[in-house]
């Protein structure tokens, strides 16, 4: 997976350059994870995962407590997560993650932005063949830890591991989320951040040309307010 994972951490680095929509995506799960499970972490792995994350991208403690805080407001906002699904132009396959209060507005604006760009907006579901859905976390090593005992405790999870001098990366079962991150706390590795990720089971290859119309759509998806995550099966740039 290396050159893939190297593509989705470079997209993921360069959206998350925009701290206050990092901020924004972050702070809404947290929300949602809280007023799910409870607000305090200690008995919210969910939420405890969450935090990690927002710690990792530098979110302010204080950004966080009023995101945790904001799931027991009455007049908060009632966020709901939904998936859109639908092809891109040239065929490329697109997954839209989304954490919304409105889903008139929502939905308005993902069909309009596939429209604009020469795709559409198909039916939920549709595309789940051609992505994994994984659960994957960011962990730091711990001194002496022995990377290929390791690899093999990461069997019972349906896991395997991506490792290199500075972070180990593992991709796990979507299912196997609450379960991995229990057995990384009970043996005190240190979780850097944790999410979900659709990953491609194949990758399309384009133009440089088609590739900039590509990027333009889902630029301007990441730029919705209500848009959490985006998936695409485009294969990445070669050097």
């Amino acid at each position: 997976m290396g050159r893939a994972f190297e593509f989705r951490k470079a997209r993921k680095l360069k959206r998350w350059g925009n701290m206050s929509r990092t901020f924004t995506r972050i702070g809404k799960e947290i929300t949602i994870a809280a007023k799910a499970g409870g607000p305090d972490p200690a008995m919210n792995p969910r939420l405890r995962v969450l935090i990690h994350n927002a710690k990792a991208a530098n979110m302010p403690k204080d950004t966080i407590e009023r995101a945790i805080k904001k799931a027991t407001d009455k007049d908060a906002s009632d966020y709901k997560e939904i998936v859109y699904e639908g092809y891109g132009p040239f065929g490329i396959a697109i997954v839209v993650e989304t954490a919304t209060d409105n889903n008139q507005r929502t939905v308005a604006n993902v069909r309009s932005y596939f429209t604009k760009h020469g795709g559409s907006l198909g039916t939920q579901g549709s595309l789940s063949f051609l992505f994994d859905h994984k659960s994957v976390f960011h962990i730091k090593p711990a001194a002496g830890m022995d990377q290929e005992e390791f690899e093999l405790s990461l069997m019972d999870f349906e896991a395997e591991l991506e490792a290199d001098e500075e972070e180990w990366v593992i991709y796990g079962a979507f299912d196997q989320f609450s379960h991995l991150q229990k057995f990384l706390e009970d043996n005190n590795v240190e979780i850097v951040s944790a999410e979900f990720e659709r990953i491609p089971t194949d990758y399309k290859e384009v133009t440089p040309e088609q590739r900039e119309t590509i990027e333009k759509l889902l630029e301007r998806f990441e730029d919705d307010d209500d848009v959490q995550n985006v998936f695409h099966n485009m294969k990445e740039e070669e050097e």
